[in-house]
């Protein structure tokens, strides 16, 4: 019913930026929170970022916080990370989620995501 595509990965030096875009399509009005999470080789999926229908609320890693920011544009249909301040562990697989429960109940909880995208990689050099 949802389809959700990530774009914007690459290469990029330590201390440099990326922003990470997903497009959501079908029945967009059934989602109310997006995230994004992340997933290095050989390691479990983390939570990076969360936001609310109206992009009132938003929730971060501890990891993440003061470097990336989680945006939407509902008319559009789209869903951003920005990625500032890039370290090598953030290299990773990343990942687009939407969920059809709110902000406090999504949080970063895998299970409660609804739709998953196919992920885009983000590879962050030293």
């Amino acid at each position: 019913q949802v389809q959700l595509v990530e774009s914007g990965g690459g290469l990029v030096q330590a201390g440099g930026s990326l922003r990470l875009s997903c497009a959501a399509s079908g029945r967009t009005f059934t989602i109310y929170t997006m995230g994004w999470f992340r997933q290095a080789p050989g390691k479990e999926r983390d939570f990076v970022a969360a936001i609310s229908w109206s992009g009132g609320s938003t929730y971060y890693a501890d990891s993440v916080k003061g470097r990336f920011t989680i945006s939407r544009d509902n008319a559009k249909n789209t869903l951003y990370l920005q990625m500032n301040s890039l370290k090598p562990e953030d290299t990773a697989v990343y990942f687009c989620a939407a969920s059809k429960l709110t902000i406090a109940q999504a949080m970063g909880i895998i299970r409660r995501y609804d739709y998953w995208g196919q992920g885009t990689q983000v590879t962050v050099s030293s």
